[in-house]
């Protein structure tokens, strides 16, 4: 049983959640080979304060350009 885990920002809609969960399954199925109903496919939403990028966490405001 494939799990694959997509972690993102909040803010999407059930709709978009249904698309990708749809588009990452047949993909998944096409490629590895696997059946529609073995593969998981698990959203973890992430505050924008609990993640870091560069240092930087994403609620911080966007570095001015110099």
């Amino acid at each position: 049983m494939p799990m694959i885990r997509v972690e993102l920002y909040p803010g999407r809609s059930t709709e978009q959640y249904r698309a990708i969960a749809k588009a990452i399954t047949e993909n998944f199925v096409a490629i590895c080979g696997s059946t529609p109903e073995s593969v998981h496919v698990v959203f973890v939403e992430v505050e924008k304060s609990d993640w870091a990028i560069a240092g930087r966490l994403g609620s911080d405001p966007a570095p001015t350009a110099t």
